[in-house]
């Protein structure tokens, strides 16, 4: 039993941090992110005499991640729309969160990195729930698309498919929303593999 214990410490110690970004681009919150991947963490070692083998086990472990960042987002919009229906009857909102300052860099451009990072989390948001998906795992985690098809539980050519879809989506948003001039940084995030 002790060696289960540290084999899964193990897992948890080389898992972690990735978990944990992965949380975090869906619910952009550190405090839930962290919270998220502790539940990831806890359904892992309940659930490890379900997996078999079928896919690689970090797979495992990023699609439980996923599951658990969506249906976190799930629930904030149903208290979000709890939340508005308080304000059409009177209630007070609570104030949003100030977002913490870079110590190394200028507060202009602290103030311009939020604005941009503001936008396109705006932009990623507003696209369907399995577009985003691949966009987080590819554009911002990195995972190669055969991972993002195992995690997915898709193909390679489903997430090739909704990665491009999901890219054309983020360009129209960005040009409708902002104008033409703001999409010229979605070059940086678009990379060679769109």
């Amino acid at each position: 039993m002790k060696s289960d214990k540290v084999d899964f410490w193990i897992l948890v110690e080389e898992h972690q941090e990735r978990v944990l970004n992965t949380c975090y681009r869906f619910v952009h919150r550190r405090e839930d992110a962290e919270d998220l991947t502790q539940e990831v963490f806890l359904e892992v070692y309940r659930s490890l005499d379900k997996f078999h083998g079928d896919a690689k086990f970090s797979t495992w472990i990023y699609r439980i991640a996923v599951t658990k960042s969506i249906d976190f987002l799930r629930k904030q919009k149903r208290k979000k729309r709890f939340a508005e229906a308080k304000r059409v009857f009177g209630l007070k909102n609570e104030p949003l969160p100030e977002l913490p300052a870079n110590e190394k860099s200028r507060p202009d451009e602290i103030l311009q990195e939020q604005e941009r990072q503001e936008i396109l989390r705006k932009a990623v948001n507003s696209l369907p729930e399995n577009q985003k998906t691949a966009i987080i795992l590819s554009k911002y985690e990195g995972f190669k698309q055969k991972e993002i098809a195992e995690i997915m539980d898709s193909t390679v050519p489903a997430v090739e498919s909704l990665v491009h879809r999901g890219m054309n989506n983020l360009s129209s948003y960005l040009n409708k929303t902002y104008g033409k001039k703001i999409t010229s940084f979605l070059l940086v995030f678009r990379g060679d593999d769109v």
